[in-house]
């Protein structure tokens, strides 16, 4: 269950959303990141109750970059060069393996 939450914490950890606020600027998109960094940090924090601190830790900024460069490339038409891809499978891979060896 502590990996489930983990991987929902990760996914909360909507760092795109900030470029949405505008500098917290504007309302509606300030909240919803702001919602969405709480619930993020709730939930790590629920996930740390059995995992180990590092291996959470590494995990869930793994998830959070993954899914900001995937979505700077889908919603901001940032390169997606071979180069940035690769280095995101290395996350993906290093996320893979500390799961696999927790």
């Amino acid at each position: 269950m502590a990996w489930s939450i983990l991987f929902v914490a990760g996914l909360l950890d909507w760092a795109i959303g900030l470029k949405y606020t505008e500098g917290f600027t504007r309302l509606v998109p300030s909240v919803l990141t702001l919602a969405a960094m709480a619930g993020c940090i709730i939930l790590l924090g629920l996930a740390l109750k059995t995992l180990p601190i590092g291996t959470a830790y590494a995990i869930w900024t793994g998830i959070g970059a993954v899914g900001t460069a995937t979505l700077g490339i889908i919603l901001f038409g940032e390169p997606a060069t071979a180069f940035r891809l690769a280095s995101i499978g290395l996350i993906v891979a290093g996320i893979v393996r500390l799961k696999l060896v927790t």
